[in-house]
């Protein structure tokens, strides 16, 4: 007998106009272009489930069952979604006289990053809406979630990456079942491939925001920190922010949790760019509403190296709704807020996640940041997956040591 979940889905709609869309059919982008939002019927899920109930369940994504859209179990695609864990950064709290300051590290999921949670949720509802064939654009980490979890589904996987992706990204991707091509050009290149060429290709059009489901995964992300700090959050986010759907999803996760009664305040969402590509910040001091392609884009920080994105309206409408930011930080001071918190934690974070306290420190030295406001950084990868400083001592071991230089 086929187990069926919870199911609280009351709608699908349009993000931006609202307007409604049939639930339990497959569906890219609404008819008016826009990105597709899920609906719950939040009364009935706050009187069928209670916070003590969830402390009986396995600490992993799929705990919050009655806010994710999957109907059946059997369609759940995992590969052991646990829980991640915040660290404290107490000696660089100590150093910069502000509040507390914890990294939610994401880098400790199946496939290394963040991307595992918004592509599990989504491969299992392509599964449950039967779809065998998807393609996607990546910079890296979504295509190798995408790889392992289309893979585990028994769905044929193409991906489509710029040049210049890291070696390792484009060879897990590989390494766990998809096709994968480099592209000469950015990922926004690699999607307008995608969405052209899926009629011809056979494939359905799985990139950032086109889909609604991976941001229901992603929203795991807000859902879990605030179990983890006892239903609080924290006062400010910080959230390296390319595509957004991570900030939108956890901004949604707020949202629903706020009308459960679950929690009694929000917090503050800050998107992080870097200078090299900041589409988000300028649409944001510009006041708005859609954000303008960004030319030239270039950064280290590959992951957020998004030059335009489909949901920029919900990015910006979750930052200005939560009396939030957006902030841009360069590339040295991505590189030296890795090294400062690989040296003072022995946290190894990606380039993303230390965009993510270099924003920090910039917004508690300008006060967008108040000294007393705890904040919460994301992590969203390993820093193992990124390219390191390369060591240079050596000894000698037939020559005189000088140990105490040691």
């Amino acid at each position: 007998m086929v187990a069926q979940f919870p199911y609280f889905v009351s709608a699908l709609e349009c993000g931006m106009t609202g307007e409604p869309l049939p639930v339990g059919e497959l569906h890219n982008l609404s008819p008016k272009g826009y990105p597709i939002l899920v609906r719950y019927d939040l009364p009935a899920v706050a009187k069928a489930v209670t916070k003590g109930m969830l402390k009986d369940r396995p600490q992993d994504m799929w705990r919050f069952r009655e806010l994710l859209p999957v109907e059946r179990s059997e369609n759940v695609v995992s590969l052991g979604e646990t829980w991640t864990p915040l660290v404290p950064l107490p000696a660089l709290q100590k150093k910069l006289g502000g509040g507390e300051i914890l990294v939610k590290d994401e880098g400790r999921l199946p496939t290394g990053s963040f991307k595992t949670r918004g592509l599990a949720m989504a491969v299992s509802m392509a599964k449950e809406l039967g779809v065998r064939k998807i393609a996607m654009p990546t910079n890296g980490n979504a295509g190798a979630a995408l790889a392992a979890y289309a893979t585990r589904a028994g769905i044929e996987s193409i991906v489509l990456c710029p040049d210049d992706t890291p070696v390792v990204n484009i060879a897990e991707t590989a390494l766990q079942g998809a096709r994968v091509y480099r592209v000469n050009g950015l990922i926004n290149d690699c999607g307008k491939i995608c969405g052209t060429g899926k009629v011809e290709g056979g494939w359905f059009d799985f990139s950032t925001l086109k889909e609604p489901y991976r941001i229901e995964g992603k929203k795991t992300m807000g859902l879990e920190l605030a179990e983890q700090l006892g239903w609080d959050v924290p006062d400010v986010i910080l959230y390296p922010t390319g595509g957004g759907t991570g900030l939108i999803g956890m901004w949604k996760a707020f949202n629903e949790l706020e009308a459960m009664g679950w929690i009694k305040r929000k917090p503050r969402m800050v998107a992080v760019q870097a200078t090299g590509c900041m589409p988000i910040v300028k649409a944001y001091e510009s006041n708005a509403r859609h954000a303008e392609l960004f030319e030239n884009a270039r950064t280290v920080a590959a992951g957020i190296r998004v030059p335009v994105a489909i949901g920029d309206f919900l990015i910006l409408d979750a930052v200005r709704d939560s009396g939030g930011f957006a902030i841009a930080v360069d590339d040295d001071a991505i590189d030296a807020a890795r090294t400062e918190v690989g040296h003072r934690e022995g946290l190894l974070l990606c380039p993303e996640g230390a965009a993510t306290y270099a924003a920090y420190v910039k917004a508690l030295g300008d006060g967008r940041i108040a000294k007393d406001e705890r904040a919460m950084l994301f992590n969203c990868a390993t820093g193992l997956k990124y390219p390191m400083p390369e060591p240079t001592a050596r000894l000698n071991k037939d020559a005189p040591i000088d140990y105490a230089a040691l």
